[in-house]
């Protein structure tokens, strides 16, 4: 099973970011995706996840009415579209899956990951 994230970068704040992650290996209509993200000296954190059976989008507070997640089942995908980003975003972020439908908050709900974009927000 392989996630490959991408899209990371440098952008000003204000402005908008769409995230990528490729998954192969397993059909994403059948788990739960999440975003997470981890800034230099803390802890990796929840962002956003879409579940597979109830269809359900949750996000953090921090990026509620920011960011939006979404699924692209024909390319297997699954993209965090981040707008009005803060210098606060900076991090590296991961794509995760997960098989779980009712729990999906914490790293440990979790089974694969991908490799992580850094995404840096200047002010």
């Amino acid at each position: 099973v392989q996630l490959q994230a991408s899209g990371g970068g440098l952008v000003q704040a204000g402005e908008s970011l769409r995230l990528s992650c490729v998954v192969s290996g397993r059909d994403i209509n059948i788990y739960t995706m999440g975003w997470f993200r981890q800034a230099p000296g803390k802890e990796r954190e929840f962002v956003a996840t879409s579940t597979y059976r109830r269809k359900n989008k949750y996000y953090a507070d921090s990026v509620k009415g920011r960011f939006t997640i979404s699924r692209d089942t024909a390319k297997n995908a699954v993209y965090l579209q981040i707008d009005s980003a803060k210098p606060e975003d900076t991090a590296v972020y991961y794509c995760a899956l997960g098989s779980r439908d009712t729990s999906y908050y914490s790293k440990n709900d979790y089974d694969y990951w991908g490799q992580g974009t850094q995404v840096t927000v200047s002010s």
